[in-house]
């Protein structure tokens, strides 16, 4: 795929001596069944040995293998291929090396593909630590070595040495705590323990190392990547290519600060801190971030100028984008009342006593409200986002992991300094990280080892993005937010008007707005209808004809492309339906199951909307913009989920935490009771009250 996109490429390989070794043995055997066969004359045959195979003989025989495998899978892509054997005197000798560099640019020129090996057949073995010294020679002991001696001297952009592990680890690969290195810089070698070498082939690890930082002294970039699994094998050449981080990429240049995967270890360690504070003490925290909003506004809102002038000289973001960019003296007001709501909210959150069952005699055992653990959330323009995160997971106790849009860049950086600032004062600053690398948003989506549940804040595309990416960790959010007005037939029409403007009109970028108004067909040609439609003209908005709408109309407006369309702009789709089930039905067929709202003075038909809705939120006579955590009472919100489990419609505090159980015993097993005789106990023992000491319980 690479060499037919204009790359030049070489590979450097290994196989003819396992090819050989196969092919000699199944010669060996042969031959020797038939002379014993000859000796006896009988079929018997006695125990046919194999000798030792010289390593030379097998290489000779298996090259003409190796080179016609490659050839089959080359020739189906109309590729050409051609075999270059080496030594390492075609390296030490300057004519033969001159030779060599000639032949692979003629052969790259004309777009074959060389493959290289070193000529096994006549090449001594190699003498244990015979490396020369200097920046330009390297012996050649192995394929590693090779494959760097070869970048170099063709002066190649990219090394890619593939392995039989995901990349270079702290500790050999499969013991306890070895940690995978996604960058590696010269002078780290001392942090790594190397384990044995590989299981074919003459190099390991150490080698694959050393060969990657001679290679990267010289100029050559150097990634070492698995390249033994089917199901990646096929992408981690062109992904590195791509620049994803896949293996361990080795660099001269080291970034300062940790690495992402290290502010992430600290933010988990700093959160068990954090969980076991007093609520007293998070509620402090969460109060003193909002006295620091007040207090340094003037720093935060000279950082939001910056980032404001940059985006608007850049012109890049939408107006609608550049509105959330924006933070006022009065924003920041109404942050810091959102904040104190959650300080006071904070004291009844973990550690709230669910369920308490008295199991048996002196066996008690509790459900109890804990932290889900490490949080990514990741959002675009908006930061006024971090603080009320910030937070929510200070509140119940969660470490977080803040990855904000560049174009708020100088704002986000100064209100994590103020989150910092209030954790500091018991000590948990590492609870909140900012990653300020460039890293990408698949690259975090990868780290299921490290972070529990990920919380995208942004527009409908990132929120798929990340929830394709993501593997392994639960993403809490909604990719769309395709919302419904139903006009009933039995609606006021001064409600109506007053519900449609709002939920359109008042921030039609928001998830939460009206994207298409469903209107009863006899509400059509009365004068309820006219003053909607005057309504919507008023206020600029475009709008889009249903198909059955425009059945209706001699002249209608622009025919919408699709009846699934979340537009988030000033602009709506209008269509007819017989009644409420027929709304409902398409409500379900077309909505993205978010906030769906029904306007009708008829409760019975209300109550079947209610009811039958399947949606985060469903709403009569209210518009849908009150799907918000601040307007629930939740003092905010970490996005809204159209999920089915664990949390679903605006999610806040209650939502960013689960549940363990706790039991408390003296010396029982379960071998001491039966199943029957435990159910009739806790029948008749269910606790509904009795709180332990010092544990808090919820009514």
């Amino acid at each position: 795929m690479l060499q037919n996109q204009g790359r030049e490429m070489m590979i450097v390989t290994s196989g003819a001596v396992a090819f050989g070794k196969q092919r000699l043995r199944h010669e060996i055997l042969l031959s020797q069944s038939v002379r014993q066969a000859l000796h006896s004359g009988q079929n018997q045959l006695k125990d046919v040995s194999v000798p030792v195979l010289e390593a030379r003989a097998c290489a000779a025989a298996g090259q003409s293998g190796l080179m016609a495998l490659y050839e089959a899978m080359f020739t189906q892509y109309s590729t050409c291929t051609a075999q270059i054997l080496v030594t390492h005197l075609d390296f030490h000798d300057d004519d033969k090396r001159q030779n060599l560099n000639s032949t692979l640019q003629e052969l790259l020129r004309m777009n074959i593909v060389p493959i290289i090996n070193t000529n096994d057949a006549v090449v001594p073995p190699p003498e244990p630590n015979s490396d020369l010294h200097g920046v330009n020679v390297i012996s050649i002991k192995d394929n590693d070595s090779l494959a760097a001696r070869l970048a170099v001297e063709m002066k190649a952009d990219l090394l890619i040495a593939l392995s039989d592990v995901e990349g270079l680890y702290d500790s050999p690969p499969g013991t306890d705590d070895a940690k995978l290195i996604d960058i590696f810089y010269p002078g780290d070698q001392q942090s790594i323990t190397f384990g044995t070498k590989s299981r074919v082939g003459l190099g390991g690890m150490e080698a694959k190392v050393k060969a990657a930082l001679w290679a990267l002294q010289s100029g050559t970039s150097v990634v070492i990547a698995n390249g033994t699994s089917p199901k990646v094998t096929g992408h981690v050449i062109t992904d590195i290519v791509e620049g994803k981080k896949v293996g361990t990429f080795f660099s001269e240049i080291k970034p300062a600060g940790p690495s992402v995967e290290q502010q992430t270890e600290m933010a988990r360690q700093a959160g068990r801190t954090l969980a076991s504070l007093h609520p007293d003490q998070r509620s402090e925290i969460i109060c003193h971030l909002a006295e620091l909003l007040t207090d340094r506004k003037e720093e935060i809102l000279a950082a939001n100028k910056t980032d404001m002038d940059q985006a608007v000289n850049a012109g890049l973001l939408p107006a609608a984008l550049v509105k959330r960019l924006s933070l006022s003296a009065s924003k920041l007001g109404s942050l810091a009342v959102g904040l104190r709501q959650i300080a006071a909210a904070a004291q009844d959150s973990v550690g709230r006593v669910l369920r308490r069952t008295r199991v048996a005699h002196g066996l008690q055992l509790e459900q109890i409200t804990v932290p889900i653990g490490v949080l990514l959330v990741i959002f675009e323009a908006r930061p006024d986002c971090l603080p009320q995160v910030s937070a929510l997971a200070i509140a119940s106790g969660n470490a977080l992991l803040l990855k904000g849009g560049k174009e708020a860049a100088n704002t986000n950086r100064i209100l994590h300094q103020l989150t910092q600032e209030a954790l500091s004062i018991h000590g948990v600053k590492d609870a909140v990280q900012l990653v300020s690398r460039r890293e990408e948003v698949e690259d975090l989506c990868r780290l299921d080892k490290l972070i529990d549940l990920i919380i995208p804040r942004g527009s409908s595309q990132l929120v798929r993005d990340i929830q394709r990416a993501a593997k392994g960790i639960p993403v809490l959010g909604h990719s769309e937010g395709i919302c419904h007005v139903y006009v009933d037939a039995d609606a006021s029409v001064d409600k109506v008007v007053k519900i449609v403007r709002d939920a359109k009109c008042d921030y039609p970028a928001a998830c939460n707005a009206m994207e298409t108004l469903l209107i009863h067909r006899d509400v059509l040609r009365t004068p309820a209808f006219d003053q909607i439609v005057d309504m919507l003209r008023t206020e600029r908005v475009k709008i889009h004809a249903g198909p059955r709408f425009a059945s209706y109309l001699t002249f209608s407006p622009s025919e919408a492309k699709s009846l699934r369309t979340e537009y988030s702009d000033l602009q709506c789709c209008v269509e007819v339906v017989d009644g409420v089930q027929e709304a409902v039905e398409h409500i379900h067929k077309y909505g993205s199951s978010h906030t769906d709202v029904i306007v009708t003075e008829n409760e019975e038909t209300a109550e079947h909307f209610l009811q039958q809705v399947d949606s985060a939120c469903v709403f009569w006579n209210a518009s849908t913009r009150f799907a918000d955590g601040f307007r629930f009472g939740l003092g905010a919100e970490v996005g809204i989920s159209t999920a089915r489990i664990h949390a679903r419609g605006p999610v806040g505090l209650e939502g960013l935490l689960t549940t363990k159980w706790v039991l408390r015993g003296d010396g029982h097993t379960a071998a001491d009771f039966s199943e029957s005789g435990t159910m009739k106990f806790l029948h008749e023992n269910l606790l509904v009250g009795e709180p332990a000491a010092g544990r808090r319980d919820s009514n």
